[in-house]
């Protein structure tokens, strides 16, 4: 395997690539199809390529689908900072103007989950609907991390990036063979195929990802005891006040379903809690057909019930 550069990312399908500039920096999205917003938010260690069923599901039931490459990942820009939650939603809800749309129903996963949560708290006119995979609340996430021991040890990775440098060493190591080990232990019983192992290695090989990719949850660590997280964290007291669909694996051994269960409380409207059997940290990959029903149903729903 060969270091990669970011052309690569650029995997052909139906879909159409671009980039669009936000919030002092260049995205690169694909997207697919016409009508409302659905912008779709990756996790550690993707890009927007996690997003491949849904694009296709969520254009042929009449949306505009959106997958957008975080800053530091994939097609986008690697800045010099800017890695803090705060900024990287900021990013997100200025992706939904830079698309020329008034609002967006924003999908999140796994740390594009943490940052969905945070935008519809930060930006709420420009989030429609909200739906979270595989993170609890940024709040729960805190609490769980601090006061959790088993979700704790399940994080340990986390733990493991506030080192310097190391890190991301071991991420690039072996043609980036612990992303291939990461993202096929946190799968459930149906793991990834090669093809997407190999092409998030790949990804994660394009020069300075790695290290992008980890100062997020530097950011989340370092700051809990800091007066920029202790302000991010009361920040996000604040409700969220549009409908939500919460999505979770019941294998996940990231993010515990007992951390991510309580999320609703943070929610001032129509919540909707769907946990999947026997899948794990990646619902919308493991069993592509059943996360994209779900999601395209409750987006078609006039009326999601709490």
């Amino acid at each position: 395997m060969t270091v990669a550069d970011s052309t690569g990312v650029r995997v052909d399908g139906p879909w159409t690539h671009r980039e669009v500039a936000a919030n002092g920096a260049r995205f690169h999205i694909a997207e697919m199809g016409d009508g409302p917003l659905v912008l779709l938010v990756h996790g550690f260690p993707q890009f927007w390529w996690a997003w491949r069923h849904q694009l296709v599901a969520l254009a042929d039931a009449g949306f505009r689908a959106v997958a957008m490459d975080l800053r530091g990942v994939g097609g986008s820009d690697r800045t010099p900072r800017g890695y803090d939650p705060g900024n990287l939603a900021l990013d997100v809800t200025g992706v939904i103007r830079s698309l020329g749309e008034p609002d967006a129903a924003l999908v999140g996963h796994d740390l594009g989950g943490y940052l969905a949560w945070t935008a519809a708290v930060m930006r709420p006119k420009l989030v429609r609907r909200l739906a979270v995979c595989s993170m609890p609340h940024p709040r729960r996430w805190r609490s769980a991390m601090l006061a959790d021991f088993r979700q704790s040890a399940d994080s340990s990775y986390i733990w493991g990036f506030q080192r310097p440098w190391l890190p991301e060493r071991r991420l690039v190591a072996d043609d980036a063979a612990l992303v291939g080990r990461l993202v096929q232990e946190w799968s459930g019983p149906k793991p990834l195929d090669e093809e997407a192992v190999e092409t998030y290695r790949r990804a994660m090989l394009i020069p300075s990802t790695a290290h992008c990719s980890i100062e997020p949850y530097r950011w989340l660590v370092r700051s809990m005891a800091r007066p920029d997280g202790v302000q991010f964290y009361r920040r996000m007291k604040r409700p969220v006040r549009v409908p939500t669909l919460h999505l979770h694996g019941s294998l996940d051994p990231v993010s515990r379903t007992r951390s991510a269960a309580g999320s609703g409380e943070y929610v001032e409207a129509p919540y909707r809690w769907r946990l999947f059997d026997g899948l794990g940290h990646f619902p919308h990959e493991e069993d592509p057909v059943a996360f994209s029903t779900e999601l395209v149903n409750w987006l078609k729903d006039p009326e999601p019930d709490r």
